[in-house]
């Protein structure tokens, strides 16, 4: 950060600015991230049952707020720009800079990614997506200086700021709409569906009925809640053991901490028809039909005969 202030000062460039407005956001965001991660791993307690992990999605939100009023402040400074051109000096100094700070920034941001994807961070990703879009900017700002100082064009260095704070801008939303998804508990699709598939991996004949299914996520942490349907014959410690195996199951969705509660519900008469139990002793009328296990009837609070 250092340095790029430093570069604007000896270039005059609104570019390079734009890359040090950039980097005054990477530190205060990834001094959040920081200590968001670290509430995130403290242990539950009687304050907080489940956890610090949705601390990491204010984080993330943070993050694109700052986005969004440095790309509001680089838009209105470049614009100025574009009327009255300022003197610019130095730039190869300033190609300089920005090109190890982009090769810097990117490769940190690459590791970041990695590293939230592996631990499931939400703070970790989008700091690292921040990065990265940082390394693109200087990139950018590299182009833009090596432009003018070939070409003398002094407009260009303007133009590829406020092109730039366009680019913040969307990546801002994004991270703020992400983060406000999050917090109201908006349902993850790729995480919905590796679940569902994992289920129907493993899917067992005693598993009549798989209903009112929701998954809520804390930061790197998953919270997995369902309604299951077993024999209504079958004795408690029966009924026990099968729901440890389904929940040893669920456990392999993904490599984190995942708290599982499963509501058991008895069969009905009214389950015969999609019962694929052969041997049961209480059958009232034979088999009809398979009901297929889907995101829709899956996510309903509902039993499945109700679509026959």
């Amino acid at each position: 950060m250092s340095a790029k202030f430093y570069a604007y000062y000896a270039t005059g460039s609104t570019a390079v600015l734009t890359d040090a407005l950039e980097s005054i956001i990477n530190v205060v965001a990834a001094a959040f991230a920081y200590y968001s991660v670290y509430l995130a791993s403290l242990p539950r307690d009687l304050n907080h049952p489940y956890g610090h992990g949705k601390i990491e999605f204010f984080a993330s939100g943070l993050e694109g707020v700052l986005i969004l009023l440095a790309s509001a402040y680089i838009f209105l400074h470049a614009s100025q720009h574009l009327i009255a051109t300022p003197p610019l000096t130095r730039l190869d100094l300033g190609m300089y800079i920005s090109l190890g700070s982009a090769v810097l920034n990117g490769f940190m941001g690459i590791y970041l990614v990695r590293m939230g994807k592996s631990t499931h961070s939400p703070a970790l990703l989008a700091d690292g997506k921040h990065l990265k879009l940082d390394a693109y900017n200087g990139l950018l700002i590299v182009f833009a200086l090596g432009l003018t100082y070939l070409t003398g064009w002094i407009w260009v260095d303007a133009m590829a700021s406020i092109l730039f704070a366009a680019l913040m801008c969307w990546q801002g939303i994004r991270l703020i709409r992400e983060s406000v998804a999050a917090l109201m508990d908006e349902t993850n699709p790729a995480v919905f569906n590796r679940v569902i598939d994992l289920i129907m991996q493993y899917r067992k004949t005693t598993w009549i009925d798989l209903h009112n299914l929701r998954i809520q996520q804390y930061g790197g942490d998953l919270h997995i809640d369902c309604h299951l349907t077993l024999p209504r014959y079958w004795d408690l410690n029966r009924v026990h053991d099968e729901i440890h195996d389904f929940e040893v199951t669920m456990g392999q969705v993904l490599p984190t901490e995942i708290e599982i509660f499963v509501h058991v519900d008895p069969c009905l008469d009214a389950c015969c028809s999609h019962c694929e139990i052969t041997d049961c002793a209480i059958r009232s009328h034979a088999f009809s039909k398979k009901i297929e296990w889907t995101a829709k009837n899956m996510a309903l609070n509902q039993k499945h005969f109700n679509e026959l």
